[in-house]
């Protein structure tokens, strides 16, 4: 805002590309395809049992053609039968070489059921996961998935599933495809992977923009998979907010909400700064820049226990670090939610603020900012575009502020939630209290400009689709 300083935080033609002599090249036909052999897709399982929490196929895939294959072209599939026809999945990555914002999970109806299959796990690359010399394996692709519900799974009718490989070798009852065409594995009878009647992959949006997407399904702060795609809970010290204050990872929680796992950041006080915990949660890499970002947040007027009246923010934003003093370089968008007031509000506000640049000492700021002085406790979407000339907020559909062109960011940022306390002033007691703010859900669309309901329909495909993650994002 204007009256407060912002702390930066520092965060088949094409299938393969032939790399041979010009008079070998001109040998080629002008559509020729991938060699057949050109792909092997080596399986195990950590997860042997008939019946399992969750299937975990590991994968390693080897390119053993003689050109280099661009990752992003190839695609897995593993199939399965599912426990009932209502039965929704959720896909995760616990570790991969590449790393697992490079590797896209979603799930897919087969056109002709079998009674091994009736479904499969599609597995695919971003950009970031970068290229497959010959004679090149990805190394490992630590996977697995589970029933949204967490009911056991029957693996014993999967088609793809064998409880017998626990190390890893050739397996043929999974297919990959490069660019489109088979070149690995045999389908369920009657299920060609190239099918047109294949569901669309909820990664590959209409009209491009990768996508990062995260349903926050994760079991804590300390949860491998969280850091695997690509977030970081904050415990350095630091501002913003009072000085003394520590930030607490382990405020950062993952609990069940309206039938989603939702994410939970925790901040306390007894009424002094080493009393006083923190919260904040943010991607690692700084790569998101003009698009759309959406998150559906629910505010708290009110502690869940001891007296209120502290001046807390909750927010969610993205930002850049300052590199100097009124760097004309330095990017930062937020939703601010004052449930208690403070920066001079006496009572509840919402602020949209976008950022050109600041001096912290002395404050001086270029910002330009909407506000509305009312209660936003509850659920609420927001979503922030960001194109070549404007940013616009939302909130519940309905916009909130546009904010001018000069505005606009010069690099790349990351993506933050965070719930702090700006002083001590509005709440003098020395009873402890905590305060509760929770994210349902995060969206981002590199350089498309989504209307709110796209955003909302975009989320719904990936949950009926069963994909709780996929980071499509290239880094920058």
């Amino acid at each position: 805002m204007r009256n407060r300083p912002s702390v930066g935080r520092a965060r088949l033609a094409l299938a393969l590309s032939v790399l041979l002599g010009g008079g070998a090249l001109t040998a080629l036909p002008a559509q020729a395809a991938p060699a057949a052999d050109g792909l092997t897709v080596q399986y195990r399982t950590s997860a042997s049992g008939a019946t399992a929490d969750q299937t975990e196929p590991w994968f390693k895939v080897r390119n053993t053609g003689s050109s280099t294959v661009q990752l992003s072209q190839v695609k897995i599939r593993y199939y399965f039968k599912a426990d009932s026809p209502n039965a929704s999945y959720r896909f995760a990555c616990s570790w991969a070489v590449r790393g697992c914002a490079a590797v896209t999970g979603t799930f897919g109806t087969l056109s002709n059921p079998t009674a091994t299959a009736d479904r499969y796990l599609e597995i695919g690359f971003t950009a970031a996961a970068g290229t497959l010399a010959p004679g090149a394996d990805t190394g490992d692709l630590q996977l697995r998935f589970y029933q949204s519900d967490w009911q056991t799974l029957r693996q014993s009718d999967d088609y793809s599933f064998n409880g017998a490989q626990t190390s890893y070798a050739s397996w043929d009852k999974v297919t990959a495809r490069l660019a489109g065409a088979t070149v690995w594995g045999t389908a369920p009878e009657g299920n060609d992977p190239t099918d047109p009647t294949d569901p669309t992959d909820p990664t590959d949006p209409p009209g491009g923009g990768q996508t990062l997407f995260d349903d926050f399904d994760y079991g804590s702060h300390s949860d491998p998979a969280l850091s695997a795609h690509g977030w970081s809970v904050r415990s350095n010290s630091g501002g913003p907010g009072v000085p003394g204050a520590t930030w607490d990872p382990s405020k950062v929680t993952f609990v069940s909400s309206g039938g989603n796992s939702v994410m939970n950041l925790e901040t306390s006080t007894a009424g002094t700064g080493a009393s006083t915990t923190q919260t904040e949660i943010l991607t690692k890499f700084t790569k998101f820049r003009n698009g759309t970002y959406a998150a559906r947040v629910r505010f708290s007027d009110t502690p869940k226990s001891g007296p209120d009246g502290d001046h807390l923010v909750q927010t969610f934003f993205t930002i850049n670090d300052l590199k100097a003093p009124m760097a004309d370089d330095y990017a930062e968008y937020d939703f601010e939610y004052l449930p208690n007031g403070g920066w001079g509000e006496p009572s509840n506000i919402l602020y949209t603020t976008s950022w050109e640049t600041y001096d912290p000492d002395p404050w001086q700021a270029v910002n330009q900012h909407s506000e509305q002085r009312s209660s936003y406790a509850g659920w609420h979407d927001l979503v922030v575009t960001i194109d070549d000339s404007a940013i616009t907020y939302y909130v519940d559909g309905q916009v909130f502020g546009t904010h001018d062109a000069r505005y606009l960011p010069e690099r790349p940022m990351s993506i933050n939630f965070n719930q702090w306390l700006i002083d001590l002033n509005g709440q003098t007691s020395t009873t402890p209290r905590a305060y509760d703010q929770q994210v349902d859900y995060v969206l981002h669309v590199k350089d498309r400009v989504l209307t709110p309901a796209e955003v909302t329909a975009k989320v719904a495909g990936y949950r009926t689709a069963g994909t709780g993650f996929v980071d499509e994002v290239p880094a920058s």
